[in-house]
């Protein structure tokens, strides 16, 4: 039988706490005040004033809602069904409060934490709160999934930025609608409430009037302290990156280094947080004499460096140094994301030049075909990318804030929308967690490189077009890189997602074997094996099949991560083993110790 539709609910304050009541509810008053005003200080828009819209949300929902409106019969099904479902829910929970057994009409999806309060389960009112949300939600995005002959740019504009409004809307977000809140402010007596509008004045003093919301205990980690600690040395810089050299944890090694190229989106760290999931510390105890890029934090004196730039002072300077460092000619290369695109048109330069020194390369969520790129073609339309070259034309480069905060829409309930609960309404303080950490340490993107990459890339696709696009005088074709390939992707990302990783399978013209890992963008990426997380899926047949749910279908699962299957397959390819080599051993000496000085930059925009 469900419980009594009490259950969850908050008691009533005493009449001894109205001191502390009044006291806290003055509190809040008085901060609210302070936020208001300077709310109203910060904006630029001055009354009267038309809306700022540069992304033209507004064009994009009229065109639309013409579309919609257009097929009346069918707005008017939709309602009917939307209008059906209330009255079921409307009699379930009457039911509910008559002690009846009753069953929900929707549940949120799996991985929803929004709903994990048991009270929105067991309190029959804010289970109808919960239901009722999930329904209109459900209705809404189908409504506007359920409109023809709305271009697909727009009609993905419109199903993106439906479903921040929705996630906006959920009653978890606001304070008396959920009830872990309303809990906690009568347990409080209201101090949640004033400790969650100090740490809003925060967050907005911090970003200067945007809200620049805390995720982590950033006094909890230092770069170089507790996280990017594996020993090295970096033993080689430029404008662009600093290589660093990590010491060797075996008596061998492989012959060929191991040459990594991260995302400069992000900073190179996530490949070495905890040295208990440091993935570059795994590789040193395999046996592989490990170089990384750490790239630096532009400003405007870097406001010129193109994508071109970063492929010369990024793998081809650093490829010199491997070779001074260590007297190897070949290499084995692993790129990351958007280091992992850069990795694909270089090789492709270095096979048309006959430049054979790389001889197996690795792609971590790299994309080369940006066709069916997921929720972030969102922000390449013409529009939006406009706006961006305005945002960048004054510094020269892109706030890292704004990277954070489009990334983070991805995935807004867990990214944003949890932290409003937990920071404002809960008045708690962020968890010392290094993921998050990493996450909230910002980069900035050079004005030139970042519109190239989003235009040529995101908006043409031109790198997956034999000779469209054209690097140091040299028109690439990803065809003729022959080498062997590891592709990596992973079921749940948002920011590369498998089916636009897996579509690289079909333009290499080498050996390509391909893994899909559980999780997303990262835990995807750094599982490492002993801590026994997610799965992942091989397929052994010869010939990727051209649609990867083809090549699901043949896949099998084998539980925990995939590193060990890619350990044998490049242990296969680095050839034998020699006496290991320490930074310094070569023609070029150590500058300072790992993790380097650019890394350590931080930036609050």
């Amino acid at each position: 039988m469900a419980k009594q539709p009490d259950s969850g609910t908050p008691k009533s304050p005493s009449p001894g706490d109205a001191e502390a009541w009044a006291k806290n509810w003055a509190a809040i008053a008085e901060q609210s005040q302070k936020l208001l005003a300077e709310f109203a200080k910060r904006q630029g828009t001055a009354p009267g004033q038309a809306l700022f819209d540069p992304l033209n949300l507004s064009g994009a929902f009229m065109a639309h809602m013409s579309k919609l409106l257009s097929e009346p019969e069918k707005l008017a099904e939709a309602q009917v069904k939307l209008w059906q479902d209330y009255a079921r829910l409307w009699a379930n929970t009457a039911d509910r409060f008559l002690g009846r057994e009753t069953q929900p009409l929707v549940q949120p999806e799996k991985g929803d934490k929004r709903f994990k309060d048991p009270a929105w389960q067991e309190n029959a009112i804010f289970d109808f709160l919960k239901q009722s949300y999930l329904l209109t939600a459900r209705w809404m995005q189908n409504t506007v999934q359920d409109v023809e002959g709305v271009d697909p740019k727009v009609a993905k504009k419109v199903d993106f930025y439906t479903r921040q409004f929705i996630d906006a809307l959920s009653p978890s977000n606001f304070l008396l609608t959920n009830p872990e809140v309303l809990r906690a402010t009568v347990e409080s007596k209201g101090e949640n409430l004033v400790k969650g509008l100090q740490n809003l004045l925060e967050d907005l003093e911090r970003g200067k009037g945007k809200l620049n919301i805390r995720m982590v205990d950033d006094k909890a980690f230092t770069v170089g302290g507790n996280i990017a600690v594996t020993p090295g040395k970096v033993i080689y810089q430029n404008d662009l990156m600093q290589l660093i050299q990590y010491e060797p944890a075996t008596k061998e090694v492989y012959k060929r280094p191991l040459y990594i190229v991260p995302p400069w989106i992000n900073k190179y760290y996530i490949l070495d947080l905890k040295p208990e999931n440091s993935f570059i510390k795994w590789m040193t105890e395999k046996g592989y004499t490990v170089f990384v890029v750490s790239w630096n934090q532009p400003d405007e004196t870097l406001a010129d460096k193109t994508f071109e730039d970063y492929m010369q002072e990024g793998i081809y300077d650093g490829l010199d140094a491997v070779k001074q460092a260590t007297g190897e000619d070949e290499v084995t290369a692993i790129g990351y994301c958007i280091g992992g695109t850069l990795m694909a048109a270089t090789l492709a330069r270095m096979a048309a030049q006959k430049d054979n020194r790389i001889k197996a390369v690795t792609f971590f969520a790299a994309q080369v075909d940006f066709s069916e790129a997921g929720e972030l073609t969102v922000f390449t339309d013409e529009d939006t990318l406009k706006y961006l070259d305005s945002l960048m034309e004054e510094k020269g480069y892109l706030d890292g804030g704004e990277m954070a905060t489009t990334f983070n829409m991805l995935r807004a309930n867990d990214l944003i929308w949890s932290f409003v609960v937990n920071n404002y309404l809960l008045g708690k303080e962020p968890f010392p967690f290094d993921l998050l950490y990493w996450n909230s340490d910002c980069t900035r993107m050079p004005a030139k490189m970042h519109g190239f990459y989003l235009r040529n890339m995101y908006q043409k696709n031109l790198l997956s077009k034999p000779g469209a696009l054209e690097l140091g005088g040299v028109k690439l074709d990803l065809g003729k890189i022959k080498i062997p390939v590891y592709l990596q992707a992973s079921r749940e990302d948002h920011i590369a997602p498998y089916r636009s990783v897996y579509k690289a399978t079909q333009l290499f013209g080498g050996p390509v074997r391909f893994v899909m890992a559980g999780s997303g963008h990262i835990a995807g990426v750094i599982n490492h094996p002993n801590a026994k997380k997610y799965q992942h899926w091989l397929n052994e047949t010869k010939t990727n099949p051209p649609d990867v749910e083809d090549w699901i279908k043949g896949a099998k699962e084998y539980p925990g991560s995939w590193w060990n299957d890619w350990d044998k397959w490049l242990s296969e390819k680095s050839g034998p083993k020699v006496p290991a080599r320490k930074p310094g051993d070569g023609k070029l000496k150590p500058i300072e110790d790992a993790p380097g000085s650019y890394v350590k930059k931080r930036v609050v925009e």
